[in-house]
């Protein structure tokens, strides 16, 4: 995982102007979760989920105090939080995108089960969706 933070808007999660006609969007803050589409074809779906899981509440503890997951936790928003899940084909594919978020300070978690050493999820910390959408644009939703 990586340990890169990226500076807060103090409006992350609030309604700002983004639109030069007045519109207001929220830049909400999200998780993403990658799955591997093999494991999830020949492993049980509880296995697959308990590994997203693994890689969901990591991401969140190695990154307890950042402000992002800070506001992603606050008691008044746990009711509405916001994670994509999307898959990968196999191990090469998340290892390489873990390498990329990696290269480009995205920090994540990239699960390895253990004790086979086998990388299996990959969940990034919350961030504010417009900081990271772009490195999942290419994804398939999860289904």
């Amino acid at each position: 995982s990586t340990t890169t933070s990226t500076p807060v808007d103090s409006t992350v999660g609030e309604e700002r102007e983004t639109k030069g006609n007045g519109a207001a969007d929220v830049d909400v803050v999200v998780q993403y979760v990658v799955l591997r589409r093999d494991l999830i074809e020949s492993w049980p779906l509880g296995s697959v989920v308990t590994q997203g899981c693994h890689a969901s509440v990591a991401a969140i503890w190695e990154h307890k105090d950042d402000p992002h997951t800070l506001l992603y936790c606050n008691p008044p928003n746990l009711d509405s939080m916001h994670k994509v899940t999307l898959e990968v084909k196999g191990e090469p594919q998340i290892v390489n995108l873990s390498e990329k978020l990696k290269a480009s300070g995205i920090s994540h978690k990239l699960w390895i089960e253990q004790p086979e050493n086998i990388p299996t999820c990959l969940a990034t910390k919350p961030y504010p969706k417009s900081i990271v959408s772009s490195f999942f644009k290419k994804l398939k939703l999860c289904k």
